[in-house]
């Protein structure tokens, strides 16, 4: 992935996020010269590539503070959302983004590459993901050529949608979900999105384009967390109730999981809707890329699923990874760290680990 113009200038925004941060190593791999746009630049100053970078402060809520950032940009990422905003958010999404879309306008920036929300836009969105296509309609108005990538649920450690499936997965023997867990959903890999995003900027061709990504078998979201659990050795079962509101599931996600209410309930009212690839506009563009499956992505994230030094950069980047809720999985890892021989105290210490209210922090 190799830019085929001289040390072209690449902008990031979003860089404290979950994916730029996993882009940013990789554009400076290639060669490209990187520029991160953050509103406080200090959170990534304990980031290991923070001295390979440019860092700009700037607020896409305030289109001021973007021309700085913009001036000889030649590709843009727009990797910005506002759920942790609350109520409201969807109307900061739209103002952002065209604050972001004009001043790259006036800066003549050549490209704009953007990860949105897989859905069918000829459906009745939940919130988040109208959101998420309003805000790709709202890049394109400025006439910068816009190369919007859709994905649905994330798989990756480290991924807000990933965790949130992992921790329940983890903790409860039976998962007690709304029957609209039974909408469908076709998962792609953090490191799939990331190679997108890389071959973006050499394909002149997906400039303009919607490119919706996914892996190729589709999974309702009951069955992506019944396969996380068959993938983790865990026994456990499904109970579909006709009807629970997306608030009282958000609200126990926030309490039994790391995942705030604030990005909880957008997320579990988007689980209403289908998220299927419907064009093959991914495999035409970048025939080159081959998707992982769901299975093989989890395998791969649980691999890489070190609790010492795992990023949730959405619970903010800011804070001490230390203030975790219930890790069903870091309870797992100590155990299998510090469990005696015996297999009898073992379990023992198991069975007082889950019932103390004094969990281990990471």
């Amino acid at each position: 992935m190799k830019p085929t113009t001289p040390n072209p200038l690449i902008l990031v925004s979003g860089a404290t996020g979950y994916i730029a941060s996993r882009l940013i190593p990789r554009l400076l791999e290639n060669g490209y010269r990187v520029r991160c746009l953050a509103r406080s630049p200090q959170k990534l100053s304990q980031r290991a590539w923070f001295s390979q970078v440019e860092v700009t402060a700037g607020d896409v809520t305030h289109p001021e503070s973007l021309s700085a950032a913009m001036q000889g940009v030649s590709t843009a990422y727009y990797l910005i959302h506002s759920m942790a905003a609350g109520h409201g958010y969807q109307r900061i999404d739209l103002e952002s983004a065209r604050n972001f879309a004009g001043a790259a306008k006036k800066a003549r920036v050549e490209h704009i590459i953007y990860v949105g929300g897989l859905a069918d836009p000829r459906e009745k969105l939940a919130l988040h993901l109208l959101s998420r296509i309003e805000s790709g309609v709202a890049l394109r108005e400025a006439g910068v050529p816009v190369t919007e990538f859709r994905a649905g649920v994330i798989a990756g450690p480290g991924s807000v949608s990933f965790e949130m499936i992992r921790f329940i997965a983890e903790q409860f023997p039976l998962m007690i979900g709304p029957d609209w867990l039974r909408h469908r959903s076709q998962p792609i890999a953090t490191s799939d999105i990331i190679e997108y995003l890389l071959a973006a900027l050499i394909t002149p061709e997906c400039r303009g384009e919607i490119v919706e990504l996914g892996c190729e078998k589709s999974r309702s979201y009951i069955e992506v967390m019944e396969e996380f659990a068959l993938i983790r050795g865990l026994k456990r079962k499904t109970l579909l109730l006709p009807f629970i509101p997306p608030v009282v599931m958000a609200f126990m996600i926030d309490k039994l999981t790391p995942v705030e209410f604030s990005y909880a309930l957008p997320l579990v009212e988007g689980l209403q809707n289908d998220s299927l690839v419907l064009e093959p506009t991914a495999r035409r563009l970048f025939p080159h890329i081959e998707p992982l499956d769901y299975a093989e992505a989890v395998r791969r994230s649980l691999a890489d699923l070190d609790p010492r030094r795992i990023e949730r950069v959405w619970l903010d980047a800011g804070k001490e990874h230390v203030r975790l809720k219930h890790e069903g999985f870091l309870v797992d890892y100590r155990v299998s760290a510090r469990t005696p021989t015996s297999p009898d105290v073992g379990k023992r210490q198991y069975r007082e680990l889950l019932q103390s209210k004094n969990l281990p922090r990471v």
